[in-house]
């Protein structure tokens, strides 16, 4: 499967509400905007910042798989969780392959662990952190369990991890 750039950024588009639901710059610039932030204290730049949509596909693929584990993280995914994940992989456009994988992602989610032993940096925890969080309305006990530790996992000060809630929230 090609492209989970794509993906990812239709999935950030696809939420209803709150800050994803204004992503007029595109999922994966929120996503970058947001661990900018988590992890500077302030917004980036108004210009000559990074481009967040810069991303190279290993770690848009990466992302997508803390998503999708996101996802996952309470035991079921009911149908409005799937409908948006498919809706998402047919607005990015892609052929029946990128639903095979999602079938099997989804089926056999990635573990925080071997999430984040992918991770190379602490912009790029951030941005799959912030990824993963975007993913899911934490309304669970294992959706906050998951995401709790896969920020340990990554790695994240608990600043970081508080200044993504309060910019979601926002």
């Amino acid at each position: 499967m090609a492209d989970s750039r794509r993906i990812v950024d239709a999935l950030v588009r696809s939420r209803s509400s709150g800050l994803a639901a204004g992503a007029a710059l595109g999922g994966l610039a929120l996503i970058g905007s947001l661990a900018y932030r988590a992890l500077r204290g302030a917004p980036p730049p108004e210009s000559g910042g990074p481009d967040f949509t810069e991303i190279d596909e290993d770690e848009a693929r990466l992302m997508l798989r803390a998503m999708v584990a996101a996802t996952t993280a309470d035991g079921m995914v009911d149908a409005a969780e799937r409908k948006r994940l498919y809706t998402a992989v047919a607005d990015a456009g892609l052929d029946p392959d990128g639903r095979s994988w999602l079938d099997r992602e989804l089926a056999d989610p990635a573990d925080v662990d071997e999430i984040a032993e992918r991770v190379a940096s602490p912009d790029a925890a951030a941005r799959i952190f912030a990824a993963a969080r975007l993913a899911i309305d934490p309304d669970t006990l294992q959706e906050r369990q998951f995401l709790k530790m896969l920020a340990e996992a990554l790695d994240l000060p608990a600043d970081a991890i508080d200044r993504v809630e309060r910019n979601i929230a926002a």
